[in-house]
């Protein structure tokens, strides 16, 4: 059995790195080193004050020490780490690109006044969950050890959980609804003979490959009517 540190090292980097800044934000906040008002997301002072930060760090903070917080490092730790090594494997731009449009999206979504939230990690985390659900659809997942259902109802059901336990879902339903435009633009939509509009970047792919992150440097695919760039028609996909 390996050690924790050995476990931490065999994670993959995106995820990896993802969920560390996530831990550490709420550490830091709970220490008393953190201010969550000053890496809000705050367009004004974004926009008209040069706080750009705050279009990033809004994404590290996923509350205090909690229950909630730990289920939601937890599906970093286990949902995106799966897609990461699955799906994604030696595609370390591929899926830093999901991650990085993921994130926009939900800028964009939140810029909408009944949208807005000041903390979107959990929003980015779902996104995340959506993704593997669609990925892993057929996989069997237990709640809690009381119900068990296919992982592409898992999203639905962390949505109803929340509702019963008198959580916000607002957050929830904007993740859903950014893994489901890129699920859209890169697989479903290819599937259908259209094409992959939403290809990985090469600047995102010189990135990685600079800092050497992951594994060996992917490089770009060509279209592809089975799936596009970011995905390659694996058999376990579900058609729209």
């Amino acid at each position: 059995m390996s050690s924790p540190a050995e476990y931490y090292q065999s994670l993959p980097p995106i995820s990896k790195a993802y969920g560390t800044l996530c831990l550490l934000a709420t550490t830091a906040f709970q220490f008393g080193l953190v201010n969550p008002a000053n890496i809000a997301l705050l367009y004004e002072l974004a926009i008209f004050r040069f706080q750009v930060w705050r279009l990033i760090t809004n994404f590290f903070f996923l509350g205090k020490f909690s229950i909630n917080f730990g289920i939601r490092l937890l599906m970093i730790a286990r949902y995106g780490v799966q897609l990461e090594s699955g799906p994604f494997q030696r595609r370390t731009a591929d899926f830093l690109w999901m991650m990085i449009f993921g994130a926009l999206t939900l800028l964009v979504l939140s810029a909408i006044p009944m949208l807005w939230s000041p903390f979107l990690g959990v929003s980015l985390v779902f996104m995340l969950l959506y993704v593997w659900s669609r990925e892993f659809p057929n996989a069997n997942i237990s709640i809690y050890g009381l119900v068990t259902l296919k992982a592409f109802y898992l999203p639905w059901a962390m949505l109803a959980l929340d509702v019963i336990f008198g959580s916000p879902i607002m957050p929830d339903l904007m993740g859903i609804i950014a893994g489901h435009l890129y699920y859209f633009l890169t697989v479903l939509h290819p599937l259908a003979g259209g094409k992959n509009i939403l290809k990985t970047p090469m600047w995102v792919h010189k990135l990685v490959g600079r800092y050497r992150i992951g594994g060996p440097r992917n490089q770009p695919q060509p279209d592809s009517r089975t799936g596009g760039a970011a995905f390659r028609g694996r058999s376990y996909r579900v058609g729209g």
